[in-house]
């Protein structure tokens, strides 16, 4: 795809959230709703957003305005946690988070070794999270440098925001998905290189999680952060209460389980944590003391019985929180019905998570997690054009539902709990319709 784009000009019923906050009962006051409005692109960025009344002044000549006057558009779903090489091994039955890896990931990303294959599902899933209107996503590759090409180039075609690495294990793995410390280091050291801020591609130091890593990979990996400290590192934690057993274990020097990723120099302001169910008090305050982020994946907590993530004490805490599918464990590539789901995780745990709230988390809030929120998440000027045109109505029992709704509120609420790939009506991409229905 040209690195020019063409002006693009969207009318329709606007929805973001204008700015980052701090506690959720600030989100309210940032809701911003255009009822008739027009957002203008070039060279996908947004050129300018504002009102049709005031917007028709500042479009070009001979510019075709694509209207959407039934629909609502809002800012591009951003995944801050998804595994790409499980994509094929979703809805695998009966096994909790460290039975799950051996019997069913570890065999599936053999298979990536094959640069073929890895082409293969690398463009079937850019595509399916384009189709689930996700625009911009933190990925886990595999170990083989193979899989970090093959995504980079399958998002490269749409020009797609991307955020990816291969896979740092050298233990308690099969021995054909384990590389060396040194490995490790120059693999990813090469692929930084690589594909770094080439294009809208962005690279993540990425450990498995800690027990996968010897405390001598874990070192080179905070060698290689230190040496580019622009880039991001992506990891798991706490996630399972065998799993933060199993670590306090293996490294039995440092004070529990963040603390292993903060001894080797991987926590910070481009660290995003997967889970985090169950962090300690003082866990939760080294989070954001580095202003490390967290991505609360509830599909996946859920399927792998996994516990409830406290997205109320985040709050408290002031610890960044995206939303992630967590595919395969997660049960879905929509991030409406992952919202579902994290709205519920909060109903058993006495909380509420509001439409507006769940909006944020998975636009604004999310780009702050991913310390891209002055780049993505909103339809301010300046910002990349990536969106996604949602469809309130594309079921019968939705149409019902709509037609009761007593406000915007109520009716994006609706959606949320009632919705998913099918009203995913258009996506754009760096201002460029990448999927449709039409």
């Amino acid at each position: 795809m040209s690195s020019v784009i063409a002006t693009t000009a969207i009318r329709g019923r606007f929805l973001d959230i204008q700015n980052t906050v701090a506690q959720a009962r600030d989100i309210h006051d940032q809701v911003r709703y255009v009822e008739d409005g027009l957002l203008i692109s070039q060279n996908g960025k947004i050129q300018w957003f504002g009102t049709w009344q005031d917007g028709q002044a500042h479009l070009p000549a001979q510019v075709d305005v694509q209207h959407y006057p039934d629909q609502l558009i809002v800012p591009g779903f951003i995944d801050t946690h998804i595994h790409f090489p499980q994509t094929e091994m979703m809805g695998a039955y009966g096994e909790q988070l460290l039975e799950w890896l051996n019997t069913y990931t570890f065999p599936t990303e053999l298979q990536f070794s094959d640069p073929a294959y890895a082409k293969t599902i690398a463009e079937f899933f850019v595509h399916e999270l384009l189709k689930n209107g996700t625009t911009t996503a933190l990925v886990f590759c595999t170990v083989h440098p193979e899989s970090v090409d093959a995504l980079f180039e399958a998002a490269s075609n749409y020009q797609m925001r991307l955020i990816a690495g291969k896979v740092m294990m050298d233990r308690h793995a099969p021995d054909d998905l384990c590389d060396t410390p040194e490995r490790a280091y120059s693999e990813s050291k090469a692929l930084i290189e690589k594909w770094h801020g080439k294009g809208r591609n962005l690279y993540a130091i990425t450990p498995r999680f800690a027990p996968t890593s010897s405390p001598e990979q874990l070192k080179r990996a905070g060698e290689l952060k230190a040496e580019y400290p622009d880039v991001y590192v992506h990891t798991h934690l706490s996630e399972n209460k065998s799993e933060i057993e199993w670590v306090k274990a293996l490294f039995p020097a440092q004070k529990g389980y963040l603390d292993v990723y903060h001894h080797f120099g991987l926590t910070g302001n481009k660290s995003v944590f997967a889970h985090c169910v169950h962090l300690e008090d003082d866990e939760w305050n080294c989070m954001h003391d580095t202003d490390s982020a967290i991505a609360f994946c509830p599909t996946s907590n859920l399927f792998l019985g996994s516990g409830l993530f406290p997205l109320h004490t985040a709050w408290e805490k002031q610890v960044k929180v995206g939303l992630g599918t967590d595919i395969g464990a997660g049960t879905s590539f929509n991030q409406l019905q992952t919202i579902q789901e994290a709205y519920k995780v909060q109903q058993l745990q006495g909380n509420k998570l509001s439409a507006y709230e769940a909006l944020y988390h998975a636009t604004l809030g999310g780009a702050k997690a991913l310390d891209l929120d002055q780049t993505l998440g909103n339809f301010n000027t300046g910002k990349e054009a990536d969106f996604v045109v949602l469809d309130l109505k594309t079921t019968a029992l939705q149409q019902l539902r709509q037609s009761r709704a007593k406000s915007l509120e109520d009716a994006l609420f609706a959606l949320m709990l009632m919705g998913d790939d099918r009203n995913i009506h258009a996506t754009y991409v760096y201002g460029q319709r990448v999927y449709s229905t039409c």
